[in-house]
């Protein structure tokens, strides 16, 4: 067994890999150990005995803040910034108090710029609108800066008072309605963040073959922060891309931010790769999942392209009120690792899980919350569902 590495700009993917994983927090626990089975058996299955994954436990979450007195420790970053390439489950984000979010703890320690959220429909998965076919998008969302970068100041702290008066003295700001209750975020957008951003968008349509790439964001209202990605972003393209642009291989175009959600549900077909900021991207994310189907089939991936470094992780949250009750859908971080398995360049194994799931979901084999909808829904738990899957391998 050894490690993934990046040389001369190569991903270099040894046969037999060494992969860190977080099983998660809540149905984390369910879903994770399902996933883990369902990928080594289409490795098995595209590979035989030529290629293997040693899956690498490492702590991070609630229980590790329980036995250990913290929620991330130095071996678990360690772990994913030595061997590139992770695995993780769900992992509980606390409201108001506590720690801001793992996720986006591990996104900026590693500097996973790109989170890649791929949405497509799968036949037989109830969907709320008339033509969920209709949409197959990949969202780039910029995953460092923008409010997610994390600075902001409660009302009523000194921080604020200082900021606030700052705001007034210096910068000679009177716009703040309420400046004495004011809470404070700052929201920081840089051309290099955005142009990384944007190029990795771009590489991924030429690479994969689709015909666009949309730049959505607020520039009408936010004029130099998502105003300045827009422009940032034509300008990249021309300078960097401009012989795809010009032969008509790839169109470069924007939208606002809001005008997009109404698009994405009424001309879905119009859209095919979609680069924005964090907070656009969180909602555009989430709302294209709903129209195939929900989060719990929905993967995602944070990547470096630059350096190597990538974590796939389911994109739903921890779920609790139905942790433990052998329910949870797996689809999601099952999907996610199946990414993983295309970005390591172990194509053949990440076609069986995403046809394998197809197939699943076509003859109504699915989880309740997938199954309940299923003209010929036939429901199982969490567990039976992962063999369901490995069966439906090995009978190819």
């Amino acid at each position: 067994m050894d490690k993934i590495e990046k040389k001369g700009g190569i991903l270099i993917v040894p046969d037999h890999v060494i992969i860190p994983f977080i099983t998660g927090d809540g149905i984390g626990k369910e879903i994770t150990p399902v996933c883990l089975g369902v990928v080594d058996a289409a490795v098995n299955s595209a590979y035989g005995s030529g290629r293997s994954i040693l899956w690498q436990e490492v702590p991070a979450g609630q229980d590790c803040f329980e036995k250990r007195g913290t929620y991330l420790p130095d071996e678990t970053l360690q772990a994913f910034k030595e061997y590139l390439v992770g695995l993780k489950g769900p992992l509980m984000t606390p409201v108001g108090g506590g720690i801001r979010s793992l996720n986006v703890a591990l996104r900026q320690t590693l500097d996973l710029y790109v989170c890649l959220r791929p949405v497509r429909y799968f036949s037989g998965v109830a969907s709320p609108v008339r033509h969920p076919e209709k949409v197959d998008i990949c969202v780039f969302r910029e995953n460092t800066e923008d409010i997610y970068a994390g600075i902001e100041w409660e009302s009523g702290s000194p921080q604020a008072r200082k900021f606030g008066n700052f705001l007034r003295n210096e910068m000679g700001v009177s716009k703040v309605r309420f400046p004495d209750s004011s809470a404070y975020g700052v929201k920081p957008v840089s051309r290099e963040g955005s142009e990384r951003l944007i190029r990795s968008a771009i590489q991924y349509a030429i690479s994969h073959n689709r015909p666009s790439v949309t730049l959505v964001h607020k520039g009408n209202i936010m004029k130099f922060t998502e105003g300045g990605f827009r422009a940032w972003g034509y300008e990249l393209a021309q300078r960097e891309f401009g012989q795809y642009i010009d032969s008509g291989a790839l169109r470069i175009d924007d939208c606002i931010c809001d005008a997009f959600l109404q698009n994405a549900l009424l001309t879905p077909e119009k859209y095919s790769v979609v680069a924005t900021l964090n907070l656009n991207g969180d909602y555009i994310s989430d709302m294209l999942a709903a129209q195939v189907g929900g989060i719990g089939i929905s993967p995602g991936a944070n990547i470096n392209y630059e350096s190597g470094h990538a974590i796939f992780e389911a994109t739903h949250g921890v779920a609790p009120a139905i942790a433990g009750k052998d329910i949870a859908n797996p689809s999601s971080i099952i999907l996610s690792a199946a990414m993983m398995l295309d970005y390591m360049g172990w194509s053949e194994a990440s076609s069986i899980i995403t046809d394998t799931l197809a197939q699943a979901f076509r003859q109504g084999i699915a989880t309740p919350d997938i199954a309940s909808s299923h003209e010929n829904g036939h429901a199982v738990g969490t567990k039976e569902f992962g063999r369901k899957l490995i069966s439906l391998m090995d009978s190819k």
